[in-house]
């Protein structure tokens, strides 16, 4: 890192007033982790790094390897704007390094850089659009409930929609650590919201997420609400998605346009679709990774479950919105707000890509309503179905050479250790609803 650059960020740093520093990054399953300094260190951080323990950081090392090391990229520095009053509150994101400067690999923002760097060798610049929803539950006694804040439905105003005040203060800050958001609204369900951010380049809006998320998680907690992103909290009312929209750009234009043609959509963006819609069953373990993703991938609550592709139409997996020209895109609906941005973008990209240079056509565009055809209509169709549980996409996974060449050996064995882990807990659980099927029959 050049002295000078670190110099001007040590003078802005004092400059700011700040008096911690938040080293963050994500474990394997997303979950954001950090490492606070005083300012003092700030010069050693960013410099040779600020080594901590990796063993205890879920899919990252065991004990005896883990001295691991926390290297901040400068562009991520943000004050917290919600720690004015205690003394100022810096964050970076870190990639993480081994001891001798190697980058771990099973860091996943190493993982989301590789395979970035490997679309850049044939010119392509890959940017992402997510969509995430939340939910905002009461806290009661100090603990998070399932009792909704409030009973508002799409688009809702106040008195209807009485978050729009903590929408409001999310959004204020997201705009102070440098987001630019372009919607925010009440969604379908009772306390279930959305806030939209600008596009970009992949790495930055990953970065994006893991931010996004923290935000939303304290400012609720801050008024007295609990904030999830839980995929499916609630049963018989609609899920929370983060629908991913996805563009290459080369030379400065988006390659997924093409005025002459037919939908005015390039070769490059229909082999893009072809190489996602070919490998999406994996990609699906990394875009919806807990036993919960399924609850939301089921028919009936506008969640996509059928592996088709379409323009505009929204009961398609694969959906291209119709604006045109810069802002020709692919959206991915089936990710959910649980996974890990890094890897989910990553798998994205490197399926992709695999579209784009092996020129694989997508399927016959799906411009029928699929939640109404029948299931003897979708397979005439050709349209098949996602896993439909965790172990299902697991399996997937393992079977798809492409995604488990980019993920690495280390974070597919601990993707599917966790996998196995969580479903061998859920299936010896005695749940609720066996409670109330059995319990007075038998």
């Amino acid at each position: 890192m050049p002295a000078d650059e670190v110099t001007a960020l040590l003078e802005r740093i004092e400059a700011d007033g700040v008096k911690f520093i938040r080293l963050q990054f994500s474990d394997l399953q997303g979950q954001p982790k950090n490492v606070a300094i005083p300012p003092i260190q700030a010069e050693k951080a960013l410099t040779d790094g600020i080594s901590f323990d990796g063993s205890s950081i879920e899919g990252f090392a065991r004990i005896e390897e883990s001295d691991m090391v926390l290297k901040p990229d400068m562009a991520t520095y943000t004050l917290l704007p919600w720690r004015k009053e205690e003394g100022r509150v810096a964050r970076f994101i870190c990639d993480v390094h081994l001891p001798d400067g190697r980058p771990f690999e099973g860091d996943p923002r190493q993982i989301l850089k590789k395979v970035v760097a490997d679309a850049a060798k044939d010119g392509y610049e890959f940017n992402t659009g997510p969509e995430l929803e939340f939910f905002l539950f009461k806290m009661i006694n100090g603990r998070p409930s399932l009792e909704f804040q409030d009973h508002g439905g799409y688009f809702d105003l106040a008195p209807t929609d009485l978050a729009e005040n903590v929408r409001r203060a999310i959004v204020l800050a997201l705009t102070e650590m440098g987001f630019v958001v372009e919607a925010s609204h009440h969604e379908v369900a009772k306390s279930q919201h959305e806030i939209d951010f600008k596009y970009g380049p992949a790495l930055q809006t990953a970065d994006n997420v893991v931010s996004f998320k923290f935000a939303t998680k304290t400012i609720a907690l801050m008024n007295e609400l609990h904030a999830t992103f839980m995929a499916k909290p609630i049963y018989g009312i609609n899920g929370s998605g983060m629908h991913t929209n996805c563009s290459l750009f080369k030379d400065g234009e988006n390659a997924f346009y093409d005025p002459d043609a037919p939908r005015q959509l390039s070769e490059t963006a229909l082999h893009f679709i072809g190489g996602v819609l070919k490998h999406v069953r994996g990609i699906t373990r990394i875009a919806n990774p807990t036993i919960n993703s399924y609850k939301r991938l089921v028919p009936g609550y506008e969640a996509p479950v059928y592996i088709s592709w379409s323009a505009s139409n929204r009961t398609a997996l694969c959906r291209v919105p119709s604006p045109r020209g810069k802002s020709t895109r692919m959206e991915l609906r089936s990710p959910d707000p649980t996974c890990n941005a890094y890897l989910t973008f990553a798998v994205i990209l490197a399926a992709g890509m695999d579209g784009v240079r092996n020129r694989i056509e997508p399927p016959v565009s799906a411009d029928q309503n699929i939640f109404e055809l029948s299931k003897e209509e979708r397979l005439a169709a050709g349209i098949d179905t996602l896993p439909d549980n965790l172990l299902e996409a697991n399996e997937y996974l393992l079977k798809d050479e492409l995604l488990c060449s980019v993920l690495g050996p280390h974070v597919v064995e601990n993707l599917t250790r966790l996998a196995e882990m969580e479903w061998d807990s859920y299936r010896s659980m005695v749940h609720p609803w066996e409670v109330d099927q059995y319990f007075y029959q038998h």
